[in-house]
């Protein structure tokens, strides 16, 4: 579809510069950044800002300097919401979601950006899912796996309370992000060596897709189209234990859809942050290599960047696949391009040309 080979990060991040920051986040200790963009932090929590990347200008350098594109911006993590008073909460999330429509509007032909919503006030949810579509002109829906509820109690994104959120963003042919956060929050392990990024987040997906996939929301919400980050790695290799738990214990899925039937589901994608070709390969026998798309997770450490310690550069893990015959020179244009086009807009061709012409003018 795309008149020339594009490079479409599906998986980014960026933070406003700290004067972009409203008063009411640092006092209320929600977030902020140091005055020296040094750290990240919230209350108790502080994190170091590592690649100039994370800002505005320094994100355009960069997309500039390792030829890519165009580029999906995600909520950030931090800014889910969980814990927060309602009206904390609502100020801090709208604040999210108004800098990343700024930064889309600003910047049409380098960023498409998401926007959040808490799925523990299923109401409000409704009303700044509307807001960002018809308003700030958002098509990407950020979600969390798993979300603090009204009485404190941890839940996965795709209970079936949140039903009323899938059939809007299938309504409005919603693209939707699935990332995970907060695992330390709720699983009763010491935060040490780094265990809930390099564990628990992928258990986090793997969790999400469960449901999502026994739900059948797939196809219940046909016009929703769902992306897990970081390849939904553990729900790869843990595909044949849901397989024989779902038809060794069926007593235990009474009015569930068999997790076979979402396999290789055109609504259904994962990025190519894995890591290894092994990982990768592996996504690629599980699911159709049209539902996988690039995503670096840049700026961020686990994210691909350049690093000299790890040989590694953007787009590096694709160029190995290619090297070691694991795809073929048309899957890496597609993944790169039309399958990050398919997620955000799905059978809608003329917004999918409008990027491109975006983009390439």
């Amino acid at each position: 579809m795309t008149k020339r080979n594009l490079r479409i990060n599906g998986h980014s991040h960026l933070l406003p510069y700290p004067e972009e920051i409203p008063d009411f986040m640092r006092e209320k200790e929600i977030f902020w950044i140091d005055e020296d963009r040094k750290f990240m932090l919230q209350k108790g929590w502080k994190r170091p800002v590592t690649d100039s990347s994370f800002f505005l200008k320094e994100k355009l350098e960069w997309m500039e300097r390792y030829k890519i594109d165009h580029a999906v911006v995600l909520n950030l993590s931090q800014l889910y919401g969980n814990g927060l008073r309602v009206e904390e909460m609502k100020k801090a999330l709208r604040f999210q979601n108004d800098f990343n429509a700024k930064v889309q509007q600003n910047h049409p032909e380098k960023f498409t950006c998401g926007f959040v919503v808490h799925p523990g006030f299923v109401n409000g949810a409704l009303w700044e899912i509307e807001r960002c579509v018809e308003e700030l002109g958002l098509k990407l829906l950020c979600l969390p796996t798993h979300y603090m509820d009204t009485i404190g109690t941890w839940r996965c994104i795709f209970d079936e309370e949140n039903e009323p959120i899938f059939e809007l963003a299938s309504k409005y042919n919603l693209a939707v992000e699935i990332h995970p956060y907060d695992g330390e929050k709720f699983i009763k392990l010491e935060n040490t060596s780094w265990r809930f990024h390099l564990i628990w987040m992928l258990a986090q997906c793997a969790d999400a897709y469960h449901f999502l996939t026994l739900n059948g929301y797939p196809d219940k919400y046909p016009n929703m189209r769902v992306c897990f980050a970081h390849g939904g790695q553990l729900a790869q290799i843990n595909l044949g234990r849901r397989i024989q738990g779902f038809d060794g214990r069926p007593d235990l899925f009474e009015g569930k859809v068999h997790p076979r039937k979402s396999v290789g589901h055109k609504n259904i994608f994962f990025d190519t942050l894995v890591h290894d070709t092994r990982s990768l390969k592996l996504l690629l026998e599980n699911q159709n290599s049209s539902q996988i798309l690039a995503g670096l997770d840049d700026p961020y450490p686990l994210g691909e960047m350049e690093s000299e310690p790890q040989s590694s550069y953007p787009g590096k893990i694709l160029d190995l696949a290619l090297n070691e015959k694991i795809i073929t020179e048309s899957e890496k244009n597609e993944i790169w391009s039309d399958n990050v086009l398919q997620w955000l807009f799905g059978d809608d061709e003329a917004e999918k040309e409008k990027l491109v012409k975006k983009i390439i003018s």
